[in-house]
């Protein structure tokens, strides 16, 4: 069982005394019931970075979880863990799947009841990445096949609201007067975290040297997809490029997030942290899908250009992509297939017939929404599932390009254009695709980006377009 605090602060002695109780509580039940109980407190706190609370209070051998976007004013820091597990294979998505409905079908029945009119992540969240493949193909892959933790504390920021939450597991032998001073002392801390302003100089470097290191030869894969396209092997393939950077300073997370939310405020910038002091950030313009209230968003996002220097150089750049055949060609296949997935789930999505123009800061995408109504019995992995991998990341048909892809890229992708996400008791949810993304690894920085090759694809264009993402992600980490 699930045991949600009615708290909204702690800051009084009688606060504290009523913490001590809510934990008796829960130990009470754990002792009635014969099996451990997890207990989440949560608490609206006055306005907190997430990040800052992320830097100051999370250690690099805790899995970790972060997500903003600027625009929206939202992020969201989750760090330790009070249940986490590990998946591989084939069904890795039902097993995640089957976890979270285990634990969430123990939570107490006015906890449902309340979120309705809450913000996303007031109450516990299961924080979830998933790798591009399935099995990893080395064995010192840095991050398993899927992953899910319930953290110890989620830190939160929803527009003008900044909340907390730390989940505990309670069992009959806890020792409550302990933990109660533990949590007691950790959210005082936190109160403290507030008021250490986050000094990261828009202009001062974190690495003073680097040097850049390609995996591989890009522009021979794309001619050699392309000859396989002309026979008819597959009809789209994704190609990812990896570099290496090796730094004569370690990177500093805290502040490439910060940078990367500064230069890149429209997209979703992320990290995810595997407990053994690696992390893969990035900051993703595509949104794999958000549910909210029952209502599902997904973004079809092919077909790329670059940005102009002027207002007019812009605009020409944005029609010609708007105007192109093979870009066009592209753009619906993602589109398409997002469509067959949803319809043969039983979804009933709704798009535009002509996609519209997504601009960031150097780039600019053909993108169509997609929308649909879920139905109570679906669950937001099931969508995952279905979706991932996209043709946007893969190509098609699907299976097809993925057992090619091995074959061209000579690195293990990880959790390269693979599902990040949470998902909480009420099925709402929210994943991105892991692109525009780098494994920070001491000194070392692996940075990724891909292009998707069709017909009339151009070998020294794409690796032109894949040069200008891996630059803007460089800028970002450094």
């Amino acid at each position: 069982m699930l045991c949600q605090s009615p708290f909204n602060r702690l800051a009084s002695s009688q606060d504290c005394k009523n913490l001590y109780q809510f934990l008796d509580f829960c130990q009470q039940q754990s002792l009635a019931d014969r099996q451990s109980k997890i207990a989440s407190i949560a608490l609206e706190i006055p306005s907190i970075d997430p990040l800052v609370a992320l830097c100051k209070l999370s250690q690099p051998d805790q899995l970790h979880f972060y997500f903003e976007n600027r625009d929206r004013n939202q992020a969201i820091a989750a760090f330790d863990t009070t249940i986490a597990v590990e998946f591989s294979g084939r069904n890795r998505f039902l097993q995640a799947q089957s976890l979270m409905q285990d634990c969430f079908s123990r939570l107490l029945p006015n906890q449902a009841s309340v979120q309705a009119v809450q913000p996303p992540w007031m109450t516990p969240c299961f924080f979830s990445s998933f790798t591009f493949f399935d099995q990893n193909r080395l064995a010192e892959s840095p991050f398993p096949p899927a992953t899910l933790f319930l953290p110890r504390w989620q830190i939160g920021r929803w527009h003008e609201v900044s909340f907390a939450i730390v989940n505990l597991v309670i069992e009959a032998t806890s020792k409550i007067g302990e933990l109660t001073q533990t949590i007691w002392n950790q959210f005082q801390r936190l109160q403290f975290a507030q008021y250490n302003i986050f000094h990261l100089s828009d202009h001062h470097s974190s690495v003073d040297r680097w040097q850049m290191t390609d995996t591989h030869n890009f522009q021979s894969a794309v001619h050699s997809a392309l000859q396989s396209i002309q026979n008819q092997d597959y009809q789209k393939l994704v190609l990812a490029h990896a570099v290496d950077v090796h730094s004569t300073l370690p990177f500093q997370q805290g502040r490439s997030l910060h940078h990367l939310r500064q230069l890149h405020p429209d997209c979703c910038v992320f990290s995810v942290g595997n407990g053994k002091g690696q992390s893969f950030i990035g900051a993703s313009p595509e949104r794999l899908l958000n549910i909210r209230n029952r209502k599902l968003i997904t973004d079809a996002l092919a077909g790329s250009a670059s940005r102009g220097r002027t207002v007019t150089e812009d605009t020409t750049l944005a029609q010609r992509l708007m105007d192109s055949e093979k870009e066009r060609r592209e753009h619906q296949l993602v589109v398409s297939f997002i469509a067959q997935q949803l319809t043969e789930l039983g979804l009933n999505p709704h798009y535009a017939d002509v996609p519209g123009l997504l601009k960031l800061s150097n780039i600019q995408h053909l993108h169509t929404p997609i929308q649909a109504v879920m139905p109570s019995h679906l669950h937001p992995l099931e969508i995952v599932a279905a979706l991932h991998p996209t043709p946007a990341v893969a190509g098609m048909p699907r299976q097809t390009a993925c057992e090619q892809i091995p074959q061209y890229e000579q690195f293990d992708r990880s959790l390269y254009a693979a599902p990040l996400g949470w998902v909480d008791a009420q099925g709402n949810a929210e994943f991105i695709v892991g692109i525009r993304s780098a494994l920070l690894d001491g000194n070392r920085a692996r940075l990724y980006a891909g292009a998707g090759i069709v017909a009339g694809s151009d070998p020294d264009r794409e690796f032109a377009e894949v040069k200008l993402k891996l630059q803007a992600l460089l800028r970002g980490l450094v």
